[in-house]
């Protein structure tokens, strides 16, 4: 998906509008989204795979004010006082809670590190019935609704304040893709149709929201 640019810059439109000026990013990866957020003041990026921190850091040598850390959200042990040092009144975490075992836990992490009134935004994918072999092969857990989310927030006493589906075709090529084609990987030929998709289907979401994603 790294070449999906209307699509990152669709969620950077969504995230960006949520967050306010410290930011800690959990499960950063290479840092395809990471850009997105060095507007901000400092921005603490958190991944748990060495390699991932180390191309991030290359990526984006000139920005001091990004930090960035290897960390598993959900085993902070030594690093809780540390992080919470940082002082975040936001969270960024998309597409990365479905790969973490304990969700629960990991929010409470999430949580933990942020000054009282802070934020978390999420993002994840929808709907176990779309659970197909991508998922497996991306290692994912789970797929969640609303109700799903809201139920994990009130476990880790977290406020919902807004929540929504997004990308109503996806929902549809991930249908074709899990029940249909049996797809092992996603293809670059859909992930091109759809970045021509994207402009167009992101004006519509703005004026109605979709029921599903």
């Amino acid at each position: 998906m790294s070449q999906a640019k209307n699509y990152f810059a669709w969620q950077a439109r969504l995230v960006t509008h949520e967050i306010g000026r410290r930011v800690i990013e959990v499960g950063c990866g290479v840092g395809n989204f990471t850009g997105a957020l060095l507007n901000r003041d400092p921005v603490l990026a958190l991944d748990k795979e060495p390699g991932c921190i180390e191309e991030l850091q290359r990526r984006y040598a000139n920005h001091p004010n990004l930090r960035a850390l290897i960390c598993d959200i959900g085993n902070l042990d030594e690093q809780l006082s540390e992080l919470a040092g940082f002082a975040a009144d936001s969270c960024v975490c998309l597409n990365v809670l479905e790969h973490i075992a304990d969700d629960v836990t990991a929010l409470r992490a999430m949580s933990s590190l942020l000054i009282p009134g802070g934020v978390i935004v999420l993002l994840v994918p929808a709907f176990s019935a779309l659970y197909g072999p991508i998922d497996r092969n991306l290692n994912h857990y789970r797929r969640y609704t609303l109700n799903s989310l809201t139920r994990r927030a009130a476990e880790t006493g977290l406020r919902v304040r807004k929540a929504h589906y997004m990308n109503c075709a996806g929902f549809f090529g991930w249908w074709l893709n899990s029940r249909i084609l049996k797809r092992e990987t996603q293809s670059e030929k859909q992930i091109s149709a759809f970045e021509r998709l994207v402009p167009a289907l992101s004006r519509l979401e703005e004026i109605a929201r979709p029921p599903f994603g």
